[in-house]
């Protein structure tokens, strides 16, 4: 069994020319606050293997996968950023897969990283560590200070495997790199001591190193430049705003695809989600791209929210017949209906969520992913995208505001039945992209933005309610005409169940005018 965990550290290494720090001359670290006492504990010999593709996709991502054998915590590792100064780290013994052999459980975690892809041996890590312990008063530990001098060796994984002195399986290595580099990871500490041990250490001319890893320091030629962290107030261009806000939602949608994968509660649905706001930005905001290539992936975004939706779909409707049954009269309910009611329902997410993990491994969603980290890191932006933001998110949500109350207005004048369900439900798509759209305009546009988009969600909600009912009752014949039904109190049930959903669509029906009248009672002009 894997174990996990949040790591909160910094690395550091000596400034260009600065000798203070050399190996045996461990930094002084007097008068840092709430430090009472600094002990030597037991040096440390670390060995490592890291894998990664022939194009270092994980590295590209900030993500280490190795085997490491020594210290406390020998065996296989992934660790990937959760936010500044802390990654992820989940771990797995040695024997859960000798060398070259990663742990299914691993690679399941880095599948829409690799993407079908072959990983292998990249750099072997040797790595000495000498450990100082931060105390506080009470013996507690705050934090740990590491010095590690480390010997490196590119691993060329297209070249014949051969094992190592160390059991590792590697390929034909590189002449070797060597460098000292410092640690500090905390323990019981909070983050402020991070920032006390940092001056600190810069009075020793020791400084933030340049790379995130000593992965990265290993294979990469040069430093990778600083990544300026997302300003609150973007540029005046309407592109920047909107391809930040794509590569955040593809960040989000790249960290739930393994626990989609694990089915953890909740991932479908927040997977599904994130997918649907990334194509809802790219509609909303189409005419800021080359058309052709952001039709195409909306259009692929349209095929993987919809192999999600069926799964959450599924157990959606099922929780919601379930709760339904207390409403049954009592003579009515028989502990048998909910027992297939149960069943059934984890039986057909069961399937859908099978058939989404199986799609996610396969060509068209890792072509999906590959489309969209390109488009992301090079968008084909067009002439637009350099006008002001402000003006273009006013322009953008007005248009978003106006479809949407057209489509509610076109559903209204329908009379009840399925042409009138199937024009509201297409009311409540253009709602959820005129909010997912209002979402994207919020870093510069603040609360304006963020009030139509609640309002928006409002008139979403009351929109849902009435698509779950009338799916509800869609389903509900189909179940009632299907065995079994010789419980004689099931077809009762069944209807009871039936008029309750359709009690439910005409509410949420007759709510809707007061939505509108909420959407249009305050018109967008200008945000600011």
């Amino acid at each position: 069994m894997s174990t996990s965990h949040i790591e909160a550290e910094r690395k550091f290494e000596s400034a260009p020319g600065d000798v203070a720090a050399a190996p045996g001359s461990p930094p002084r670290l007097d008068g840092v606050p709430g430090v009472a006492d600094i002990r030597n504990a037991d040096s440390q010999t670390l060995d490592a293997v890291y894998y990664d593709t022939l194009d270092l996709r994980l590295l590209t991502h900030g993500v280490t996968l190795r085997r490491r054998l020594g210290g406390a915590d020998a065996g296989w590792h992934l660790k990937r950023p959760q936010a500044t100064d802390t990654r992820q780290e989940v771990r797995l013994p040695p024997e859960a897969g000798p060398p070259n052999r990663i742990p299914p459980e691993l690679t399941a975690r880095v599948r829409a990283l690799v993407r079908g892809r072959t990983l292998a041996p990249v750099a072997h890590l040797r790595t000495h560590r000498d450990r100082r312990l931060l105390l506080d008063r009470s013996g507690r530990t705050l934090a740990e200070l590491t010095q590690d001098r480390v010997i490196a060796h590119h691993l060329d994984p297209a070249a014949h495997p051969q094992p190592d002195p160390h059991q590792h399986g590697a390929g034909t290595a590189t002449e070797g790199t060597e460098w000292t580099e410092f640690e500090v990871e905390l323990h019981e500490g909070d983050r402020s001591l991070l920032d006390d041990v940092e001056q600190a250490l810069a009075e020793n001319g020791i400084v933030r190193s340049a790379y995130p890893s000593k992965l990265a320091h290993a294979l990469l030629r040069t430093a990778p430049p600083d990544v300026p962290t997302d300003p609150t107030t973007p540029g005046d261009g309407i592109g920047e705003l909107v391809v930040r806000r794509l590569r955040q939602l593809f960040e989000t949608l790249l960290a739930l695809d393994p626990a989609v994968r694990d089915d953890r509660p909740d991932a479908v649905h927040r997977m599904r989600v994130t997918t649907r706001r990334l194509r809802s930005t790219l509609k909303a905001y189409r005419r800021l791209f080359d058309r052709h290539r952001s039709e195409h992936l909306a259009g692929e975004l349209r095929w993987l929210g919809h192999l999600l939706g069926a799964a959450r779909d599924h157990e959606v409707l099922g929780d919601l017949l379930i709760a339904r049954l207390d409403k049954v009269p009592p003579q009515a309910q028989h502990g048998a209906l909910r027992g297939q009611l149960t069943a059934w329902s984890a039986r057909e997410y069961r399937r859908a969520w099978q058939q989404a993990v199986t799609e996610l491994d396969g060509p068209r969603y890792y072509a999906l992913l590959d489309d969209l980290e390109l488009f992301i890191d090079d968008p084909p932006l067009s002439a637009r995208a350099d006008r002001n933001a402000r003006k273009q998110l006013s322009k953008t949500l007005r248009h978003e505001q106006t479809r949407t109350v057209r489509r509610l207005d076109t559903a209204l004048g329908h009379p009840p039945g399925p042409d009138q369900d199937a024009a509201l439900h297409s009311a409540r798509k253009a709602a959820k992209r005129a909010r997912y759209a209002a979402e994207s305009a919020r870093p510069l546009a603040g609360k304006p933005a963020k009030r139509f988009a609640k309002r928006m969600k409002r008139l979403q909600q009351g929109l849902g309610i009435h698509q779950d009912a009338v799916v509800g009752c869609r389903t509900l014949v189909a179940l009632a005409s299907s065995p079994p039904t010789d419980v004689p109190g099931h077809l009762f049930a069944y209807g009871v169940l039936y008029a309750l959903h359709q009690h439910s669509a005409e509410v949420a029906l007759e709510e809707l005018p007061v939505l509108r009248s909420r959407v249009v009672a305050r018109r967008l002009s200008r945000l600011s």
